[in-house]
């Protein structure tokens, strides 16, 4: 038992360091960082590498549990209430897209996989090739600033279909091997059931738990995680993947306003295993044969050829502009790591032969580097497309590129963002209210305590639960569009951070709008701190309550003096003595001035 963890540690630390290795390669050459994991499991394995990983097995089971977390995080991030927003012509391109690439994929790789000996070699393989990769299309568009064009909308929306239809596939997949309508039919039924309990059981369960335990960060992630594998084993026990379940899991609590907050603390346990599960993929890889090599080049082609047809044509006739939809379509020319879970469930059901998963691993390595330039260079090749188009009578439509959020989404943008809600922003609130009622739909709070989440809502502002220590949740909560941020809280009451941590992370953030980050603190000195890092305002309340204080006592002072005999001493008038004002230091956006 001592060797056995012995060796298991040491496999563990070694997929860690090569990968940690082969990813920084990635990254300086500007490939994603699965790649560089997959290649450090490629030299750790037996086929193609050093052989020194002996204990294969305990990595796979280790990186089982990375798969869960991802999938929950998917699952997380699914929005119900995005997808039915979505309307009528976004679900149209989500069911055309995929479902005309898995039909050509069928029809093309017929003849093509005649060699291949896995039942369903034919199916997965034409599945695997219509999902694109989420991972890689969302963090080159954000490097670009283009998730809130059209194209990058359209591109979110579809990448959010295609996960609905790998989940309907995965409740498919137990019974492919003896595929019954009513079996097929049961699995689907089996999963609907699951998905009805969970929801009502967060509904009028986990909502209430989530609530108690707000106060508490911690406390949200261990019940959220509790969850995940809670219904893991239900899922299991019904005869489903334990995957399926851990999706279920996250879609049930998505429209919590933990949510963020949840995959901004899991992100790190996350990345560990899903790092082991890449590196455990690339030690499976066989000696690529010609065949493989050759098949994975026509499948790399058949993605970028299959996007731009079955995304551009309905986005076309929709009305979006046919430019939009030829970026949108180059955009998800890659395959899904999405694809590699249900490639690993269908190696485990014995579905698929090791060819297709050599094949499929190494048309997505392909594929990854060729779209991460193609994505760089949407534009002009989009461009070199249209000029081919118009050649036989197609063209471009003027259209706006730059529409907002809410001509995009049908919501008001939030481009306020309070971070914290306590006393000095329930006062701004309150002016907001009286003076500036139209605000009120432009405004995000984010706070961990939820009691006044109602109250707020029914103003017409988002609150959004979020741990302000941690960068990842104001990332994942979107305030990178904001044009204000305030902060409301200083150094004394916030907890894990400090005002000058809060400020570095808003600035990375949210570097392209370069929002007036507005903070407060107990310190002057620290004021002046803030503002020269880069703080457009910066509020001392100690100073804003005494300057205040003295307008009341003058006011009072000045109304007593007048109703007494002028032969009294007038020393009791502030104003009688004519002596210097008190030296106030005022912090402005440009420098600290003193009045």
């Amino acid at each position: 038992m001592e060797h056995h963890s012995l060796s298991l540690l040491n496999d563990i630390a070694l997929s860690i360091i090569f990968a940690t290795f082969f990813s920084h390669i990635a990254r300086v050459t500007k490939q994603p960082l699965i790649l560089g994991y997959v290649a450090g499991g490629l030299l750790l394995g037996p086929n193609l590498g050093l052989g020194l990983v002996v204990n294969e097995e305990s990595i796979e089971l280790i990186s089982e549990i990375g798969l869960i977390l991802l999938l929950f995080i998917i699952g997380l991030e699914i929005d119900l209430k995005e997808l039915a927003r979505m309307g009528k012509s976004m679900f149209i391109l989500g069911v055309t897209q995929f479902v005309f690439c898995v039909l050509f994929g069928l029809l093309f790789f017929k003849g093509i996989l005649a060699g291949f000996t896995g039942k369903f070699d034919l199916l997965y393989f034409a599945i695997a090739l219509a999902i694109s990769s989420t991972m890689i299309v969302v963090k080159l568009l954000h490097d670009k600033f283009e998730v809130s064009t059209i194209a990058g909308r359209l591109t979110i929306g579809v990448l959010v279909l295609q996960d609905i239809w790998a989940i309907i596939f995965m409740g498919v997949q137990p019974n492919l091997q003896n595929p019954q309508i009513i079996k097929i039919a049961g699995s689907l039924g089996i999963g609907l059931v699951l998905i009805c309990v969970a929801f009502l059981i967060s509904r009028f369960f986990l909502s209430r738990l989530f609530q108690a335990a707000a106060s508490k960060p911690e406390l949200i992630l261990i019940t959220s995680i509790a969850w995940c594998f809670l219904l893991c084993g239900l899922a299991e026990r019904a005869g489903l993947s334990k995957e399926m379940g851990a999706l279920i899991a996250g879609v049930s609590i998505a429209a919590f306003p933990y949510g963020a907050d949840v995959i901004a603390k899991l992100s790190g346990i996350r990345d560990f295993f899903i790092t082991l599960f890449f590196v455990a993929l690339g030690m499976k890889i066989p000696i690529p044969s010609i065949q493989i090599i050759s098949v994975s080049l026509i499948a790399v082609a058949f993605v970028i050829f299959s996007r731009v047809i079955t995304v551009a044509t309905p986005v076309y006739f929709s009305g979006k502009g046919l430019r939009a939809g030829i970026v949108t379509g180059l955009n998800l020319a890659q395959i899904s790591e999405f694809s590699l879970v249900i490639l690993a469930l269908g190696m485990g059901y014995g579905h698929i032969s090791k060819e297709l998963e050599s094949t499929i691993l190494t048309s997505m390595i392909l594929a990854s580097v060729v779209s991460t330039y193609i994505i760089l260079f949407n534009d002009p090749i989009s461009r070199f497309i249209l000029r081919i188009l118009g050649m036989i009578g197609l063209k471009e439509k003027e259209k706006e590129e730059d529409q907002t959020e809410s001509h995009i989404t049908g919501q008001p943008k939030r481009d306020i963002v309070i971070l914290g809600y306590f006393r000095i922003a329930q006062g701004l609130l309150e002016k907001i209210e009286r003076e500036k009622p139209e605000w009120l739909h432009r405004i995000l709070i984010v706070d961990f305590n939820p009691v006044y989440r109602q109250f707020l809502e029914a103003k017409g502002i988002r609150w959004a639960y979020g741990d302000l220590a941690n960068p990842e949740t104001l990332h994942h909560l979107g305030i990178e569009d904001a044009r204000y941020v305030i902060c409301t809280i200083s150094d004394m009451i916030l907890k894990g951070t400090t005002s000058r941590r809060l400020l570095e992370s808003l600035k990375g953030i949210c570097h392209r709008i370069q929002p007036s980050i507005i903070l407060t603190t107990d310190d002057v000195q620290e004021a002046e701190v803030l503002v020269k890092s880069g703080a457009a305002h910066v509020i001392v309340p100690g100073r804003i309550s005494g300057m205040s204080l003295f307008k009341e006592m003058n006011t009072i002072v000045d109304h007593s003096d007048k109703g007494r005999v002028k032969t009294e001493p007038a020393s009791l008038s502030l104003e009688t003595k004519k002596k210097k004002p008190i030296r106030k230091k005022v912090v402005s956006k440009s420098k600290v001035r003193v009045k």
